[in-house]
């Protein structure tokens, strides 16, 4: 007999989320806690739109491009950036993600797609990295279709011989995924889509084994230990460890890299962040993965040298 008993909360992950037992997720849209950057002055205009990608899901990306670039048919690289949120809150259009790609499109130059993909804990972790996977797709064909069908914005501003993927936090976890996707061959032929290389700025990755960082640094202003566990619990098939492979890339059961020929790779830690020596250990796997043939070129920083500073 069914329980007439209203819903109750599962999980609480103020000011995030709520996890209802019924399965509902109740989002807080003011929930997140970093200030919105600001733009430099005399900085160049940036014109966005918003585009469907993915029909099915509704899913959409937004492109920026310099209104410089669009009048002057420069050709710019183009950078797919996947937001942050743990894999279970944020979207494109968020005021901070939003500003972020302002600036990476004016200041570099190039031109940005910044994706929305499906969220956890309502849809599992992996439709999200279908997602990620699609937006790449997505690119590729838009670099394939013809000049008349193709969306104007790439089509005159896009280099797609120089395609990077990139974001922070959680987006680094996408990137990592994605990644391994492409170099592995799972995603068919990209050309002429070209991966020149990805960046994962204090990229989130998991484990059950507790790392040095982890242990000595007290619960930041936004980030603490039993928030990242219950995040992993949000985001990970149940009853799932934190050495799944979707978190521990290096467990037992997580994939070899061997033979997979990665993107150069650009890590980026900082000094005091919770997750730092994992990020750390991650750039440093990569660099003798690379050594014995595997990714083609990786930028890290030792353990040691992350403890003084925040370096790149």
């Amino acid at each position: 007999m069914a329980s007439s008993s209203p819903p109750h909360v599962a999980e609480d992950v103020p000011p995030f989320l709520q996890l209802l037992s019924d399965g509902t997720v109740i989002r807080f849209t003011d929930c997140y806690p970093l200030p919105i950057p600001s733009l430099p002055p005399g900085q160049p205009v940036v014109d966005w739109m918003d585009v469907l990608y993915d029909a099915s899901y509704g899913l959409k990306l937004r492109i920026y491009r310099t209104t410089a670039a669009s009048s002057s048919g420069n050709k710019l690289p183009v950078i797919v950036y996947f937001h942050d949120g743990g894999y279970s809150i944020g979207s494109f259009d968020m005021p901070n993600f939003h500003v972020c790609c302002v600036r990476l499109a004016s200041e570099l130059p190039a031109v940005v797609l910044s994706a929305h993909y499906r969220l956890a804990p309502e849809h599992p972790f992996l439709e999200g990295l279908d997602d990620a996977a699609n937006v790449v797709s997505w690119v590729r064909a838009q670099a394939a279709a013809a000049e008349d069908s193709a969306d104007p914005w790439l089509s005159e501003t896009a280099n797609f011989g120089r395609v990077f993927v990139a974001r922070d936090s959680a987006g680094g976890g996408v990137v990592h995924h994605t990644a391994v996707r492409l170099a592995s061959g799972r995603l068919g032929p990209l050309d002429p889509v070209c991966i020149a290389g990805c960046a994962m700025l204090c990229p989130l990755f998991g484990g059950e084994g507790r790392t040095a960082s982890e242990v000595e640094f007290p619960p930041g202003p936004f980030l603490s230990l039993p928030v990242v566990d219950q995040a992993w619990r949000l985001v990970l098939p149940p009853g799932s460890t934190r050495d799944h492979p979707l978190a521990n890339l290096f467990g037992a059961d997580s994939p070899a890299l061997d033979g997979v020929a990665l993107p150069p790779m650009l890590v980026v830690a900082a000094a005091h962040d919770l997750l730092r020596d994992r990020a750390a250990d991650y750039a440093a796997r990569l660099k003798g993965h690379g050594e014995a043939g595997g990714t083609r070129g990786v930028r890290g920083t030792a353990p040691r040298v992350l403890r003084r500073r925040a370096v790149r």
